[in-house]
């Protein structure tokens, strides 16, 4: 059993892991940097430990760092969160040599599934789709292999993650070039310049299986649609992933089972594909080592506390479920609040004055920050995730608009007017959207033009109940909301006694403003009444 756990990790993924440590009798010291001393998540914690200064470089991608801290407190173990080191087979390898427990997969997993390449062959032997594409060292080899692959295609860095070293190209007459700078990237944030070239689907899904694995059996807890997507950054992540075919949504779900079973995998796991929106065919894409950003949906669906799940693995339990056992319930949408403007695709870091979230039945919040927080230029700009989970989809897209209008930020730029206008959409709304949405949704807003499902080529006839075409709340090119509150599921209800945390029942939202009380943690909420997942720390 582990009694201690450092987290190495920041931001709303920090609180999160700390409220589950908590919540099972885990003692959580926090890692942190200058920069996050005085943080939410570094108050939320039972401890703190230094790791050095601001720059991530110098503190939470410091492995030394990161180990040093972790035998200084004492810990049992180490969770990386995502991000950072959490992919990083270094880590877990100084871990095993410090005698301390990694919460995560292994060593050669991480190694695997963190080579791109090495994933892709991994994924074929298993008998998975892939794309067309190659490795190359070089231009000459680049032109011979893209017109065996043809156009469009993607140079991807092999070692790489994040949307960093990934190029679209038309035509050869931008190949080299693209290729160099490929290199130039992912030599510089990956210290890998190994490049290859795929295929490009131009009017694809972005679909994920979430895997649970103990080395020995592997099961998948569904599946998720990420395909809302900016500069390959997911913005809105849903599950299940709507409009799919039961014939394919079982393929995948197959496939990506396969694969762990082949990797022997162990703790937490994504399988990430490309679903053809035209037709039937999916490809394996890559497989992401480590709790996703978007876990909450799952969490949501399926009534589980996937933290919890990772922590019993890493303790040498076998799987508590069986394939059979797991069971999905309704419908939940997570939309990413960043600290940015949308419009020019800038940062915007700063000092919260006014921090606003929605509670009440339905609606979780995921958050490391109230106000009087500071938004620091050094890391991700994420400041919470809204989630909410209903019934149906229908009844989701209606609640996440209304939870969405009772968020307020200020002190900072947000994306909270994007979303408002995305949850308007009617293509949105019918779901099943391509991941050349948003780069089309983008255009329409800054042109002015009017949004409608009959013009969105994906939109295709509305779910049941859904507010489809010839909807009165098509986005407008302004993203304004109009709507008044409504009681229906995934309203905002409940107002906190306590800023910042969330609490089934309320009728207010929570909010916190500079120099209020601190906050409880805003991460884990969940629909009350689910098993595994609390509604909020008390």
């Amino acid at each position: 059993m582990l009694r201690r756990i450092l987290v190495a990790n920041r931001g709303e993924i920090a609180a999160r892991v700390v409220w589950t440590c908590q919540r099972l009798g885990i003692e959580a010291i926090l890692a942190v940097s200058d920069a996050d001393l005085d943080s939410l998540p570094a108050r939320l914690a039972d401890r703190t430990a230094r790791i050095g200064p601001a720059p991530a470089a110098a503190s939470y991608l410091n492995v030394d760092s990161v180990v040093a801290a972790a035998v200084t407190a004492g810990a049992d173990a180490v969770h990386p969160g995502y991000g950072f080191l959490a992919e990083n087979p270094r880590l877990a390898r100084a871990c095993d040599a410090a005698g301390l427990v990694f919460v995560g997969p292994s060593a050669a997993q991480l190694e695997t599934a963190g080579d791109k390449l090495a994933a892709r062959a991994q994924a074929a032997a298993a008998g998975l789709p892939v794309l067309a594409g190659a490795e190359v060292s070089d231009a000459g080899q680049a032109e011979a292999r893209a017109r065996e692959i043809g156009w469009p295609l993607l140079i991807k860095a092999a070692g790489g993650g994040g949307g960093r070293g990934l190029r679209r190209v038309d035509n050869a007459a931008d190949l080299a070039t693209a290729a160099g700078q490929a290199i130039a990237e992912a030599r510089g944030a990956f210290g890998d310049p190994r490049i290859y070239l795929e295929r490009f689907l131009t009017r694809a899904r972005h679909v994920e299986v979430q895997l649970l694995g103990d080395g020995e059996r592997i099961i998948h807890l569904g599946d998720r649609d990420c395909s809302l997507q900016r500069r390959y950054q997911k913005l809105v992540e849903e599950a299940p992933a709507p409009r799919l075919d039961p014939g394919l949504r079982a393929a995948m779900h197959d496939a990506a089972v396969t694969l762990g079973r082949r990797l022997r995998y162990r703790g937490l796991g994504t399988v990430e594909f490309l679903a053809d929106a035209d037709g039937g065919a999916f490809f394996f894409l890559e497989m992401n080592a480590r709790i996703q950003v978007e876990h909450p949906v799952t969490e949501a669906v399926t009534g589980l506390d996937l933290v919890a799940e990772q922590i019993a693995v890493a303790e040498g339990r076998p799987l508590r479920l069986a394939q059979e056992e797991v069971t999905l319930t309704g419908h939940a949408i997570e939309c990413r609040i960043n600290a940015e403007d949308w419009r020019a695709g800038l940062p915007s870091p700063g000092t919260l004055t006014r921090a606003v979230f929605p509670a009440g039945p339905g609606i979780r919040v995921d958050t490391g920050v109230q106000a009087g927080s500071v938004v620091p230029p050094y890391y991700d700009s994420l400041l919470a995730k809204v989630i909410v989970h209903a019934p149906d989809r229908p009844r989701a897209v209606s609640g996440l608009r209304h939870a969405l209008d009772r968020c307020e930020i200020a002190g900072v730029t947000t994306n909270l007017e994007l979303h408002s206008g995305l949850a308007r959409d009617p293509a949105f709304a019918a779901g099943g959207v391509a991941t050349d949405f948003l780069d089309r949704f983008l255009r329409r807003a800054a042109t002015g033009a009017e949004s409608g499902a009959a013009s969105s080529p994906e939109a295709g006839s509305p779910e049941p109940g859904s507010p489809g075409a010839g909807s009165s709340e098509a986005g407008s090119p302004e993203l304004r909301s109009t709507e008044p509150a409504s009681p229906e599921a995934g309203s905002s209800g409940a107002g906190s006694t306590e800023p910042g945390s969330i609490q089934p029942g309320s009728t207010e939202p929570c909010s916190t403003e500079a120099g209020s009380p601190r906050a409880r943690s805003a991460g884990a909420g969940a629909s009350p009444g689910r098993p595994g997942i609390e509604a909020a720390r008390g």
